[in-house]
């Protein structure tokens, strides 16, 4: 009763001409977007699970590419989408924003060039390697390759970017395994699955919120990480295998020269990685391992050490 609701209520007064409600539609241009183009193309692996290998020209205007096309192969397959590397499709040119996005398995999209914000947002089981031009004059470590936001929600699949990333890269990522050589401020913030490789420098703020996942990082400025759910501890023999399949995933994809690096000398190289470990994530996986081994109900074990 004591509320005064007439901001609310009010209705303006109208311009000559003009509507209250919609009168007219909007076109987003999706018939003239670069993923019908990339349909067609790829109809014999739509259509009969064929191999097809593309490749485009792109241009930073080119928002969301790889989206509708992944949208036709979860439509026919479902979920489970292709064999990995079924349609496999290599740009050249600047990769607009969202690049990628929500990409479901069987779908591999390169690029060499560089891409924008949200690259591989959401992406759920396809994979996203981005490049520079091999006439690029640059150091590759030492530039940006991508912009902000990548990997956001993403649940499953791969992302190597071979060059540094803006901020909040991994945010929120539940199960993607993704690469970059060199990351913003806040990367890793609120991850809850998946696994995070920095071959590079950080920004503050790393890993706040984190509570799940995998995360490792080289020659990593411990001073950077909010330690409020995490903990910076060495390598196990385990962490150090699961590394070292990423990076060599990483020069496969993207030749990398601090990959290759690291590899020639795995033995030394290994030292200098750090595995930021989710405290509550660590206690599930030491309760699921001793229920596991003890025969007991892993559900109820890891439910208990929640409780913890």
């Amino acid at each position: 009763a004591g509320l005064d609701l007439s901001p609310i209520l009010h209705v303006p007064p109208l311009a000559a001409g003009a509507a209250r409600h919609q009168v007219r539609g909007q076109d987003h241009g999706l018939d003239r977007a670069l993923d019908q183009t990339l349909i067609a193309e790829a109809a014999p692996a739509l259509e009969r699970g064929e191999r097809v290998e593309l490749a485009h020209d792109i241009r930073n205007v080119n928002r969301t590419v790889g989206t509708m096309l992944g949208s036709m192969v979860t439509r026919r397959y479902g979920a489970d989408g292709l064999p990995p590397g079924t349609i496999d499709i290599t740009f050249r040119g600047s990769g607009g924003q969202s690049f990628g996005a929500f990409l479901p398995p069987g779908v591999t999209l390169r690029v060499i060039g560089d891409t924008n914000d949200y690259t591989g947002k959401g992406l759920s089981g396809g994979v996203v390697a981005v490049r520079p031009d091999e006439r690029a004059p640059f150091v590759a470590e030492q530039n940006v390759i991508a912009g902000n936001v990548i990997a956001y929600g993403a649940t499953g699949g791969e992302l190597y970017l071979r060059g540094v990333v803006g901020e909040r890269f991994c945010v929120r990522n539940s199960g993607a395994t993704a690469v970059a050589e060199g990351v913003g401020d806040h990367a890793l913030e609120y991850m809850t699955g998946g696994a995070a490789v920095i071959l590079g420098p950080t920004g503050r703020n790393l890993a706040a919120g984190m509570s799940g996942g995998y995360a490792y990082v080289l020659d990593l400025d411990t001073s950077l990480v909010n330690g409020e759910l995490v903990d910076v501890e060495p390598l196990s023999d385990e962490d150090a295998a699961r590394v070292q399949a990423i990076v060599e995933a990483h020069v496969a994809y993207t030749d990398s020269a601090v990959g290759r690096a690291l590899l020639a000398d795995w033995p030394a190289a290994v030292h200098r990685f750090s595995a930021i470990v989710p405290r509550d994530f660590r206690r599930a996986l030491e309760a699921t391992r001793r229920a596991a081994a003890a025969g007991e109900d892993v559900d109820a074990a890891v439910m208990a050490a929640a409780r913890s």
